[in-house]
């Protein structure tokens, strides 16, 4: 098992993907029910009347804080062409972890390097909050491209991953060849769900209590 999931010290995971569209906001509902963790969207792009937060709150049960997005820009854009059409400008120094005693889920804005502004990407933002990732994947033409150079570039900034989580139709060779290929552990896979329901994000969540992802384990 390689160094970067053994004995993350941190109560704080960061939930970043492949793509937009990816199934991170699924993913971060699942973990949070599982942890009964708070929750942070740190730029919302678009959709505000139908925000991630606002996603995952009402999938999840009420246990545990919905911190306000950091950011929430109108237009369904990357985060620093959203934040221009506004006349705001984004920069590392804008964001800081909410406070909290409890376990804390934050969901990244599309991939690892949607750019933040001129210099700054998603990578920088989640190195800056010193929090472990998560990646989400989706079995697609292309997608082991787009996963390998995701945790190549969480590795190249010395980012801790704790583990895979695979998002619909499943593909259990290219599965098995990535968590091979890379080190790292296969949390969870989410079918194609017709619906999504509290009830649903609820099996999910017990799967991931059952496999024992986040106990002393892995996650310490």
């Amino acid at each position: 098992m390689r160094k970067e999931h053994q004995g993350i010290k941190s109560k704080s995971i960061f939930i970043t993907g492949i793509d937009t569209g990816i199934g991170k906001t699924i993913a971060s509902a699942i973990i949070k029910e599982a942890l009964k963790a708070d929750y942070w969207k740190p730029v919302q792009c678009g959709d505000l009347d139908q925000s991630d937060t606002l996603k995952v709150k009402s999938l999840s049960s009420p246990q545990g804080q919905f911190f306000k997005e950091r950011f929430s820009l109108k237009n369904p854009l990357s985060p620093h062409q959203a934040a221009a059409k506004e006349g705001l400008s984004i920069n590392l120094s804008d964001f800081t972890l909410p406070e909290t005693k409890n376990w804390l889920v934050v969901e990244g804005a599309g991939g690892v390097l949607v750019p933040l502004n001129d210099k700054n990407t998603i990578l920088d933002l989640i190195k800056k909050l010193k929090t472990p990732a998560i990646v989400v994947t989706k079995n697609y033409l292309g997608s082991l491209n787009h996963t390998l150079l995701t945790i190549s570039a969480l590795r190249s900034m010395d980012i801790p991953i704790a583990g895979l989580i695979f998002n619909g139709e499943e593909n259990t060779e290219l599965e098995n060849f990535l968590c091979k290929k890379t080190g790292l552990p296969h949390l969870l896979s989410i079918k194609e769900e017709k619906y999504l329901s509290k009830n649903i994000i609820t099996k999910y969540a017990n799967q991931l209590i059952k496999k024992g992802v986040f106990n002393d384990e892995i996650l310490h």
